[in-house]
């Protein structure tokens, strides 16, 4: 199933539709909306704006993920990776940046900050229980299948 996301433009700078780079892309790349060069020192962390706001349907949510070539080339992550946008959220999609680098990293206007990611997802019911089945792992955490 193929979703439809609606995309309205907000803000100042008027950036692109969100595309995916290959064929076997799953991310879309999503743009800074900055009118210029924002700098995110090293170990800090800014908010960028993407220019974007979604209408993300009913039954699926966006996953806000890292670029793999900023993590590499510069030590750029994101904060709440993967950041989730859901599907009643309406505002600019914003994508929290920070520099795990030693030097300053330049965001460029329209520059490819992160990826989207459209994906379905499933609502639980969640009850109260007076105990759970067992299972090999059992409460094994951290750490507890030798990795």
């Amino acid at each position: 199933m193929t979703p439809e996301v609606k995309v309205q433009r907000v803000g100042r700078v008027e950036v692109p539709l969100p595309s995916y780079q290959t064929e076997g892309s799953v991310g879309l790349d999503l743009a800074a909306a900055v009118a210029e060069p924002l700098v995110i020192e090293p170990g800090a962390r800014r908010l960028v704006p993407t220019g974007l706001a979604l209408a993300i349907p009913e039954g699926f949510e966006g996953q806000v993920r890292p670029r793999s070539g900023l993590a590499l080339r510069a030590g750029i992550g994101i904060v709440n990776s993967p950041g989730t946008i859901d599907s009643d959220y309406r505002g600019e999609i914003q994508v929290l940046l920070i520099n795990h680098g030693s030097e300053p990293f330049a965001v460029e206007p329209l520059a490819r900050i992160a990826q989207l990611v459209i994906a379905p997802v499933a609502r639980a019911r969640l009850s109260w229980a007076e105990s759970l089945d067992r299972t090999e792992r059992g409460a094994g955490g951290y750490g507890s299948t030798g990795v």
